[in-house]
């Protein structure tokens, strides 16, 4: 489809650094039909202005400063549903792209992209794809094709999700035995099976674990 034959895409995106931020606003400006509204350095002034500015798709770089790219993912579409979000980022750890997946990202492409191949990404998922780098997708097909589900090993139940909320916020177990009417030696047995399944050896790498994989 040629430019002329496109809708109108309406686009927000945020990247900290600042010189690929300038080289990103460049090419996009330059692509019609699609509009450009504005370019954050961080991701909380984003979410503050998604409602004023209503853009169609946001361009997400999961690296910055001041919140996990796969937490701001889920308050987008937590708060706006209808936005599709592209995750645009240098890793290819599978953990990483499932994050941002889970979270709700439902394009996933690699810094270093051509200009052509970033632009058509986005108004491929505009239009209702789920456009991958070929070395994402590659991976993600591997995963499929090596195991039979995908990410089941980071799946926690919803008590396993509560007790480990309560941590997070520096609960002990036994104040979160408390505030959830559980006993020590439960909450103890729940956060076992959250360390076994986040491959963790601590409570500050089972939060940090599970904050990356959109969990928390």
């Amino acid at each position: 489809m040629t430019g002329s034959e496109r809708p109108a895409l309406r686009l927000a995106l945020v990247e900290d650094d600042e010189t690929y931020r300038e080289t990103l606003c460049d090419v996009l400006s330059n692509a019609p039909p699609l509009e450009l509204l504005r370019a954050f350095p961080e991701g909380r002034p984003l979410l503050d202005a998604l409602e004023s500015l209503g853009p169609d798709v946001v361009l997400v770089d999961l690296e910055l400063p001041d919140i996990g790219g796969p937490e701001l993912i889920t308050a987008i579409k937590a708060r706006y549903p209808q936005i599709e979000v592209m995750a645009h980022s240098v890793s290819e750890a599978r953990d990483v792209v499932f994050a941002a997946v889970r979270a709700g990202a439902t394009g996933y492409i690699l810094k270093g992209a051509s200009p052509d191949e970033l632009t058509e990404a986005i108004f491929d998922l505009a239009a209702g794809g789920a456009p991958m780098s070929p070395r994402i997708a590659r991976s993600v097909i591997r995963v499929f094709q090596t195991e039979n589900i995908v990410a089941e090993d980071y799946l926690l139940t919803a008590r396993e999700r509560d007790v480990l909320a309560l941590l997070e916020r520096g609960y002990t177990y036994k104040d979160a035995a408390q505030e959830l009417s559980l006993s020590p030696h439960t909450v103890h047995s729940h956060i076992k099976k959250v360390y076994e399944k986040l491959h963790a050896t601590s409570r500050d790498e089972a939060v940090r674990r599970a904050r990356l994989k959109g969990l928390i």
